[in-house]
């Protein structure tokens, strides 16, 4: 009979404690607060469906739920399409000491707040702004770019891009290069190689980069705020309107667990459909 050894788990009791103390708990506690009542400004424990009932019958929380998942599914398709050059040439035609240097200027504009990368696009979006003004002296615009979709989705873009390029190019280049010589040996076009070889062997690396953009720009705040001015709001501009309209924290808690539960169908819908095994 094996016998039964406890030292794996003592080094696993770290990350359940540090889990259990920073995710699962205060999860947990959203949850419980979201049948709470807010009575005289003050939250009173509780257990009711008024705040579930509130939100997911109200028009503006799935106007602002389809938004939000517009946007992030939007996010995501472009950020993985305008990476996939970008990170083919890093993988295909650098060494691979010049592939590290590209990704440590990936890497770079993370060392700046991601807050003043976005003042910089409302300068750069306004009206007035130098964008505005190259496009004036071409005989364009102005065009509105700030205040909008498309200003949030710049934003959005700017959070995600260096991290999908990032985890695309890890993935590009690690595929086996004898697989593409065969492909080429068997007569393949480039396009049938690329479409057929390179995309399936790197298909978990791509999935994963989009679902991290996915991810990143559906619980964003900073982008549709600052660049798209909360008009229409998404659910993170509609998580702080309602925790200011009468201290509604509990209704809140239901937004959050929404956003939650569907981050949670799309990261598992995306890995399984990573690790899937073509027949």
């Amino acid at each position: 009979m094996r016998k039964l050894s406890l030292y794996p788990f003592v080094w696993r009791i770290p990350l359940m404690v540090w889990q259990g103390l920073f995710f699962v708990g205060p999860l947990l506690l959203m949850v419980a607060m979201s049948f709470w009542l807010v009575q005289n400004y003050r939250m009173q424990p509780d257990f009711n469906f008024t705040n579930w009932e509130r939100m997911l019958t109200r028009g503006y929380f799935w106007d602002a739920y389809w938004v939000t998942l517009w946007r992030a599914s939007l996010t995501a398709v472009l950020a993985s399409l305008i990476a996939f050059p970008a990170s083919y040439g890093l993988a295909f035609h650098l060494s691979a000491t010049a592939r590290r240097w590209a990704i440590f200027c990936l890497i770079v504009p993370f060392f700046t707040s991601y807050l003043v990368r976005i003042y910089a696009w409302q300068v750069l979006l306004a009206e007035s702004g130098p964008l505005n003004a190259l496009f004036g002296n071409a005989g364009f615009g102005p065009f509105t770019m700030l205040n909008s979709g498309f200003g949030a989705l710049v934003g959005y873009l700017t959070l995600v891009l260096p991290l999908v390029v990032i985890l695309q190019t890890f993935s590009l280049s690690s595929i086996d290069r004898n697989l593409i010589e065969a492909a080429w040996n068997l007569g393949a076009s480039p396009r049938e190689t690329l479409l057929r070889v390179i995309v399936p062997a790197a298909k978990v690396g791509l999935i994963i980069g989009a679902v991290f953009a996915f991810i990143l720009s559906f619980g964003d705040f900073v982008a549709p705020f600052y660049l798209g001015g909360s008009k229409p709001p998404t659910l993170s501009i509609l998580i702080i309107d309602t925790t200011k309209s009468g201290q509604q924290w509990p209704r809140a808690a239901v937004v959050a667990i929404m956003m939650i539960v569907t981050l949670f169908v799309v990261a598992f819908a995306a890995v399984g459909a990573a690790y899937r095994k073509r027949k």
